[in-house]
């Protein structure tokens, strides 16, 4: 068994943390927050206050963060990972979803202090993570992934390697650029048949059986109905408009046109600014009943 270093205790990290903790590893947690890592230390983890202290004698360096400015803080920080000399191999290992530019330049510092760099983003509730049933998205050197492979078992139940280091990122953006349009998409779907009269409970009824049914219209489509946006956040709207923004900026960098990700956006940018970012973001559905036609008078 190995000892990993585990940092970023949210509602993903915690249940991923657990995982390596069942499977018999050494797991030495660090968080910006330290009661979050209260029910790990109960089942066996080591406490470190920071993240360079988390990284003494560790074979993988393992992060769950929120967006690049935490990434920084904990990699390249005064207190960071880098900071607390990572021995040469020690694999680092980057669950959290960045921007492309942020993975290129986390790569380029993690190699340069001789670790092995994986960009390895995850899909899945954080129920899935608490079963280790997340699916990675891995970008990286093939033998780095097949060394590392044994240490991400535990997190996962499917595994897609889709080139060297920045595959995997790019392919978590552009699925949640997807997933933004669709959540945009059914929340004004179900305000205009409320206008037009019709049971919206039936509506995403309706919806879960028919073709325009997807995981994201499902789930999103019945938390909407139930107006369920303040318990068991799965995905919160800050979240989800950090990374539809991340995946604006990649399409801009490759040259490709994404207009209906650009209203996805423009939609998320009205929900944090009527103060609902941290609301789960099915309350997406909120900015669609407030939104009227193109000059069309005030309601």
């Amino acid at each position: 068994m190995s000892r990993i270093a585990f940092i970023g205790l949210g509602r993903m990290g915690s249940g991923m943390a657990g995982r390596l903790l069942a499977a018999g590893h050494e797991v030495v947690v660090s968080n910006r927050t330290p009661e979050r890592a209260r029910p790990l230390l109960d089942k066996g983890a080591e406490w470190a206050s920071t993240p360079a202290a988390a990284v003494a004698d560790a074979q993988a360096v393992f992060t769950m963060l929120s967006d690049d400015e935490a990434s920084r803080a904990v990699w390249d920080g005064p207190d960071g990972v880098l900071a607390g000399r990572p021995e040469p191999g020690t694999f680092a290992v980057e669950h959290s979803t960045l921007s492309a530019a942020r993975v290129r330049e986390l790569a380029d510092a993690a190699t340069a202090a001789g670790m092995r760099y994986l960009d390895c983003p995850v899909t899945g509730l954080p129920e899935a993570a608490a079963a280790g049933a997340l699916t990675l998205l891995v970008g990286a050197d093939e033998a780095d992934l097949e060394a590392a492979r044994a240490l991400l078992e535990p997190l996962a139940s499917d595994l897609f390697h889709f080139g060297p280091v920045g595959a995997g990122t790019a392919y978590k953006l552009i699925v949640n650029l997807i997933g933004a349009v669709q959540i945009a998409g059914v929340a004004e779907g179900l305000a205009m048949a409320e206008r037009a009269g019709l049971d919206p409970a039936q509506v995403a009824t309706a919806l879960a059986l028919g073709q325009a049914a997807s995981p994201q219209v499902v789930r999103n489509s019945q938390r909407m109905v139930a107006a369920d946006h303040d318990a068991n956040i799965a995905f919160s709207g800050r979240l989800r408009h950090k990374d539809t923004a991340y995946a604006m900026t990649l399409a801009d960098e490759l040259g490709v046109g994404a207009p209906f990700g650009q209203v996805a956006l423009d939609g998320l940018d009205e929900l944090l600014a009527q103060g609902m970012g941290e609301r789960n973001e099915s309350a997406i559905i909120e900015v669609a009943r407030r939104r009227r036609p193109s000059g069309a008078p005030p309601a």
